[in-house]
């Protein structure tokens, strides 16, 4: 039976304390209850690495196509301290981190803005879209002949490439990022009497980035992946030309540590544009 509260009784006596309420449990929509996933990923990381060690030490797979880790940090250092293929580490890996940057910079500069007008304004989708579309699904090397014939050999054509790696995920996210954005919003602000560049800055703009920044890290993921292809192109420096002159001498190690030096590089760019997302819009996801 409940107890009833008498005129008497004191008030304490009567608000339920801490143990009584009910307890609220907040989940995570996918069962993950907020757990950081940074150890789940270490510990992966390191059983790879150890099924690697295992299988290349007890010579299940013959070394000529997989060599143990010991081997692969020797030649590095190797690489490290006297070059590889005419040209020291640094070399190498400054000519990509320079195709890779340009390139970035042009997808951003012309893939956010048409992407935003896609979003905005329906002759720009209707002019725009189809083209994107359909060069979109192809794999740079398919039309890398035509970079060739077109641009010639030089850096121009290379950083071409990767620009159209990169730019159709930055303008196709930035064009998503705008037609997710709530009509309620809007209305809202035109209500307010919000003018049109008042209603892009503060509305517009702000509701786009998260997936701005999201189709910026695909973007620059899909450069490193279509680098070894960019420095087909009668390069001499670069990562991917390194990897591809060791593959011609069967050094699988030195394809190992190009690997390993675009893998590193690619995952310092994606961790830091989610360092970047965090700051920019520490809102995403949380809603």
């Amino acid at each position: 039976m409940t107890d009833i509260a008498r005129p008497g009784d004191r008030v304490a006596d009567q608000v339920p304390g801490p143990a009584d309420r009910p307890r609220i449990v907040r989940l995570h929509p996918f069962g993950l209850d907020g757990a950081r996933t940074g150890p789940i990923s270490l510990a992966t990381a390191a059983l790879l690495l150890a099924a690697w060690f295992l299988v290349a030490q007890y010579r299940l797979v013959p070394p000529l196509f997989l060599p143990t880790p010991q081997e692969v940090a020797t030649q590095f250092l190797a690489v490290l301290e006297d070059g590889y293929a005419g040209a020291t580490l640094w070399e190498h890996m400054s000519a990509s981190l320079f195709r890779i940057f340009s390139a970035a910079v042009f997808a951003a500069s012309l893939g956010i803005p048409l992407g935003l007008a896609m979003g905005l304004n329906r002759w720009a989708k209707g002019i725009f879209d189809t083209p994107i579309e359909f060069y979109w699904p192809l794999p740079p090397l398919a039309y890398l002949p035509l970079m060739i014939i077109w641009l010639g050999i030089g850096e121009v054509s290379k950083i071409v490439l990767l620009t159209l790696a990169m730019f159709a995920p930055v303008c196709l996210s930035a064009q998503a990022g705008v037609r997710a954005l709530p009509i309620e919003r809007v209305n809202a602000a035109l209500s307010l009497g919000a003018s049109r560049w008042q209603l892009f800055r503060t509305i517009v703009l702000p509701s786009a980035l998260p997936e701005i920044l999201t189709g910026l890290r695909i973007g620059i993921g899909v450069g490193w992946s279509t680098l070894v292809a960019a420095e087909l192109i009668a390069a001499t420096r670069g990562i991917g030309f390194m990897i591809m002159s060791a593959s011609h001498f069967l050094a699988t190690d030195v394809v190992f540590v190009g690997i390993g030096i675009i893998a590193a590089f690619a995952f310092a760019f994606s961790y830091g544009m989610r360092l970047l997302e965090g700051w920019l819009v520490p809102w995403k996801g949380k809603s």
